[in-house]
C-alpha cells in the first residue's frame, strides 16, 4: 500500500493541473527518501531490555558482547544463551552511560563503539530541495492559470499584444437604418462604406481613400453606434479598442500594442479599426510634467507613425471618437491621418423624432402617445437620453401595472431625468406656502414677459436633490440650437430667474427670504457675466474679454492666464451687478403690480400642487380681462 495515497490524489486532480501533479510527486519522492535514510528504530521484531536489567546481566556474566551506537543512543547486547542467528537485544541509553562502560570493563565483556551514519546534512539538502520545488510549482500554476484565462489581467507574457476585439465578419447587428437623428453624419460615413466595398469607383478618377475619420460630439449622440453601423454595412473585418487600453504602467507597452494592432489590421485589409475615446492617448504633447518621455507620448508617436509614416496602410480606415477635440494633438488632426472630422451634434426636432421612432419599436405605447409632442418637449436631449427616457417610462408603466405606456409616464420620466425623483408631497405648512410663492413668481414672469419662452408647467411637489418645486419652460428650439440669443431674451431670462426671490421679498419681507434662490443667483451671475465679457451687451463695448475654451489641463498650462487688468475686472463686476439689480427691480415691480393675481395662483397651486402651462395662462388671462373691465367701468 506504500504510495497509494499519492496515486489517488494525483488521479483526482484536473487534467490541466500538471504542475500540481508534479509538485505532489516530488513531495512524495522526498518523503520516501526521508523514510529510507532514517535508521530503523526498535520495533516488535527485536527483543529489548531495560538499562537496569542490562547492568544485572553484566554482573551475572550473561552478556558476551555490547555494541554501542552513540548517534541513536542505543546499545545492542548479545547474551550467552542466544543463538548465533537470533537478533541482538536493544537497550535505550541515557546521555551519560559511564556506569555501563565501567561494568563492562570490570567483567571483561566484549565492548565496541559502532556509530550509525549521520543524515543531518542530507536532510538539510532535502528540505531546501522541497522548498525550491514548492516555490517552482506555485509559479508554474500562476503562469499557467493566467495564460489560460482569456483576456485576464495576468497575461504576464503578453503585455505588448493588442487587446483589440476582432470580428472577421462584422456582426454588430447595427445598420444605418438603426441610426437616426444624425443624417448629415450618416451621409458622410456612407462614403466610407463605399470606399471599402468599391474602392475602384474612386481610384479610377484619382481619388484617394481617406485614412481616418474622427467623430466629434457630446456624450450620448451616437458616435460608437455610428462606428458599429459602418462595420455592419461594410461587412469587412472590424477591430475595436478603447484609447485607455493602450496606456499601461510600463513604458513602451502602449507603443508595442499600437504596432501589434496595425500589424493585424494589415494582415486583414481592407478593414476598419475603431478607437473609442481617443483623447485618452491622443492628448497634446509637451505638457512639461515628467519630461517628454512618458508612456502616453510614446504611444501617441507610434500611432502617428502608423497612420501616416514611411509605410502606408492601404485598405485600413481608422475611425475614432471623442468628445474632447480641443485636447487632441494637432499632428493627429492633420489631413493624411484624420482626413475627415465629422461633428455628431445633438439632434434637432426631426432628429429626435426619428430617434424616438427607432427606440419605440419594441415598446408598447398607448394610442394617445404622440412622439411629435415628446420630441418638442425634449430639446437638448441626446440619443442616449431619449433611449433612457422611453426605458424609464416603460419601467414606470410596469411598476404601475399598466398595459401600455401613456403620456403620464412620459411626463414623469422627463421630470425624473431632468429634475429628479419625485418625493412625498409636503403637508400644509409655512414652508409649502413659501415654495408656492417662489415658484409662482418664476411662472408668472414666464407668462407676462414679452420675450420669454412659454411656461410648460409649475409644481410644488419636491424632488430628490433638495428641489422643493420648479417652474418649467418650453424653450424656443431654433434659438437654443443656433445660439443666437437676443439681448431682450437674455434680460428676460435673468428677470425670470430672480422672480422667485422677488416674490419671497414682496410677500414675506426681506427678513424672511430664504437660501432657496442660491441656484438662481448663480445662474444669473454666469449669464450676466457672459453678456458683459463675451456678447458685448453692456457699456464695456464690443470687446471679448473671456473665451469659453479656457479649461486647464496638462496639455496646455497649469495656471489660468488673466486676459484683462484688475481695473477692467472691477468694471466687469460692476456691470454684472448693475444688470442683476436692474432685472431684480423689474421682477419685484411686476410681482407688486400683480399681487392679487399672485395670491390667487398660489391658492390654486397649493390645492392642485401642479398646474400645466395652458391652465396657468388661462387664469392669468381671466385676471387680465377682469382688470381691463374694472378699468373701463371706473
Amino acid at each position: 500500500m506504500k504510495g497509494s495515497w499519492t496515486n489517488t490524489l494525483v488521479k483526482q486532480l484536473p487534467s490541466r493541473s500538471s504542475a500540481a501533479k508534479g509538485l505532489i510527486t516530488a513531495l512524495w519522492v522526498v518523503a520516501q527518501g526521508m523514510t529510507l535514510t532514517v535508521p530503523a528504530m526498535a520495533n516488535g521484531s527485536r527483543a529489548t531490555m531495560s538499562y537496569s536489567e542490562l547492568l544485572e546481566n553484566i554482573d551475572k556474566g550473561k552478556v558476551t558482547k555490547i555494541e554501542i551506537d552513540p548517534i541513536q543512543r542505543v546499545a545492542r547486547v548479545r547474551l550467552e544463551d542466544q543463538k548465533k542467528g537470533d537478533p541482538l537485544q536493544e537497550v535505550a541509553l541515557f546521555d551519560q552511560y559511564s556506569e555501563l562502560t565501567k561494568r563492562a570493563r570490570d567483567n571483561k565483556v566484549e565492548y565496541e563503539i559502532q556509530p550509525s551514519a549521520d543524515n543531518s546534512a542530507v536532510m538539510g539538502i532535502l528540505a531546501q530541495l522541497m522548498l525550491f520545488l514548492l516555490l517552482l510549482g506555485g509559479l508554474l500554476l500562476i503562469i499557467r492559470r493566467s495564460a489560460n484565462a482569456p483576456g485576464g489581467p495576468g497575461q504576464a507574457l503578453n503585455f505588448g499584444k493588442s487587446r483589440a476585439r476582432f470580428q472577421m465578419e462584422a456582426k454588430t447587428g447595427i445598420m444605418f437604418d438603426d441610426v437616426a437623428g444624425i443624417e448629415e453624419a450618416k451621409e458622410e460615413l456612407q462614403e466610407v462604406v463605399t470606399f471599402l466595398k468599391k474602392p475602384e469607383k474612386f481610384t479610377a478618377v484619382g481619388a484617394r481613400i481617406p485614412k481616418g475619420v474622427l467623430l466629434i460630439g457630446p456624450p450620448g449622440t451616437g458616435k460608437t453606434l455610428l462606428a458599429k453601423a459602418i462595420a455592419g454595412e461594410a461587412g469587412v473585418p472590424f477591430f475595436s479598442i478603447s484609447g485607455s487600453e493602450f496606456v499601461e504602467m510600463f513604458v513602451g507597452v502602449g507603443a508595442s500594442r499600437v504596432r501589434d494592432l496595425f500589424k493585424k489590421a494589415k494582415e486583414n485589409a481592407p478593414c476598419i479599426v475603431f478607437i473609442d475615446e481617443i483623447d485618452a492617448v491622443g492628448r497634446q504633447r509637451g505638457a512639461g510634467i515628467g519630461g517628454g518621455n512618458d508612456e502616453r507620448e510614446q504611444t501617441l508617436n507610434q500611432l502617428l507613425t502608423e497612420m501616416d509614416g514611411f509605410e502606408g496602410n492601404t485598405g485600413i480606415i481608422i475611425i475614432a471618437a471623442t468628445n474632447r477635440p480641443d485636447v487632441l494633438d494637432t499632428a493627429l488632426l492633420r489631413p493624411g491621418r484624420f482626413d475627415r472630422q465629422i461633428n455628431v451634434d445633438l439632434p434637432n426636432y426631426n432628429g429626435r423624432l426619428g430617434i424616438l421612432e427607432v427606440h419605440a419599436r419594441n415598446k408598447r405605447l398607448a394610442p394617445d402617445i404622440s412622439l411629435e409632442t415628446i420630441a418638442r418637449r425634449t430639446p437638448g436631449f441626446a440619443g442616449a437620453d431619449l433611449a433612457n427616457l422611453l426605458n424609464e417610462a416603460a419601467i414606470l408603466t410596469a411598476r404601475r401595472r399598466k398595459e401600455a405606456v401613456t403620456m403620464l409616464e412620459i411626463d414623469d420620466a422627463i421630470d425624473r431625468i431632468t429634475i429628479g425623483l419625485t418625493l412625498t408631497p409636503l403637508l400644509d405648512s409655512k414652508k409649502k406656502r413659501l415654495i408656492a410663492y417662489h415658484e409662482t413668481g418664476h411662472a408668472l414672469l414666464m407668462t407676462l414677459l414679452k420675450n420669454s419662452d412659454p411656461l410648460n408647467k409649475v409644481t410644488i411637489i419636491p424632488r430628490s436633490g433638495g428641489v422643493g418645486g420648479f417652474a418649467q419652460q418650453s424653450f424656443n428650439e431654433d434659438m437654443i440650437d443656433s445660439g443666437l440669443y437676443t439681448r431682450a431674451w437674455l434680460t428676460d431670462r435673468i428677470t425670470i430667474a430672480l422672480g422667485g426671490r422677488a416674490a419671497e421679498e414682496e410677500v414675506f419681507g426681506s427678513a424672511e427670504v430664504t437660501a432657496g434662490a442660491s441656484g438662481d443667483i448663480k445662474a444669473v451671475a454666469d449669464l450676466a457675466r457672459e453678456m458683459v465679457t463675451r456678447y458685448g451687451m453692456s457699456e464695456m463695448g464690443l470687446v471679448a474679454l473671456e473665451n469659453s475654451g479656457n479649461e486647464i489641463f496638462l496639455g496646455r498650462s497649469l495656471m489660468p492666464r488673466s486676459e484683462y487688468s484688475e481695473e477692467v475686472a472691477t468694471q466687469i463686476d460692476r456691470h454684472v451687478r448693475e444688470i442683476a439689480l436692474h432685472c431684480y427691480q423689474e421682477a419685484r415691480r411686476i410681482i407688486r403690480d400683480h399681487r392679487p393675481l399672485v395670491d390667487r395662483l398660489v391658492e390654486v397651486l397649493l390645492d392642485k400642487e401642479t398646474i400645466d402651462g395652458d391652465e396657468f395662462r388661462q387664469i392669468v388671462e381671466e385676471y387680465t380681462e377682469q382688470q381691463a373691465v374694472a378699468v373701463v367701468q371706473s
